[in-house]
């Protein structure tokens, strides 16, 4: 968990107040916190739990995430896969149903493309490792396995032995 950045989330709660048009205490009587200590969060003197910051997101309409991300509770990647689940929550146009498996869906999408992104990181990592012991002798046992590799593809194109095949069949002999 990262550290409280409770001077960024001052002056962002005090943008979003004015934004709403709300004062002080308007927005502590709204979130159900003592005028005080919505000042000393302003200020950036207290660090709010994430329950006190629920109640001033609720109270702003704006999202606690957001919030969260300010106070440095919560990642930003988390932040984002939070408010698409919402998001497909709070759709009305689909049902319970429909929603759990376009969640299940987009799991196993997140979790497909982190296992490649771990599977690329670490190839890098192990050619890295390679390239860093062997020195020159890794390029020419690229190049050589680069050209057996288009060798092969060319033979996976044309199966052996069939252009031998068509010269021995005759023209007029049926397709088998």
């Amino acid at each position: 968990m990262a550290s409280l950045n409770v001077g960024n989330l001052g002056d962002y709660l005090r943008e979003q107040r004015r934004t709403a048009q709300l004062s002080l205490r308007q927005l502590a009587d709204a979130a159900g916190v003592s005028n005080p200590y919505l000042s000393q969060i302003e200020r950036g003197l207290r660090k709010p739990s994430a329950e006190v910051l629920q109640q001033v997101a609720k109270a702003l309409r704006i999202s606690a995430e957001t919030l969260y991300v300010r106070a440095g509770i919560l990642d930003e990647t988390e932040r984002e896969e939070l408010e698409t689940r919402a998001v497909v929550l709070a759709d009305p146009s689909i049902n319970e149903r429909q929603k759990q498996v376009l969640l299940q869906i987009y799991d196993s999408f997140r979790k497909e493309n982190a296992a490649e992104a771990a599977a690329a990181a670490a190839t890098a990592a192990a050619q890295t490792g390679a390239a860093e012991t062997t020195g020159a002798g890794v390029t020419e046992t690229a190049g050589a396995t680069g050209a057996g590799v288009t060798g092969d593809a060319g033979a996976a194109e044309t199966p052996a032995g069939a252009p031998a095949a068509a010269a021995e069949r005759p023209a007029d002999a049926p397709d088998a």
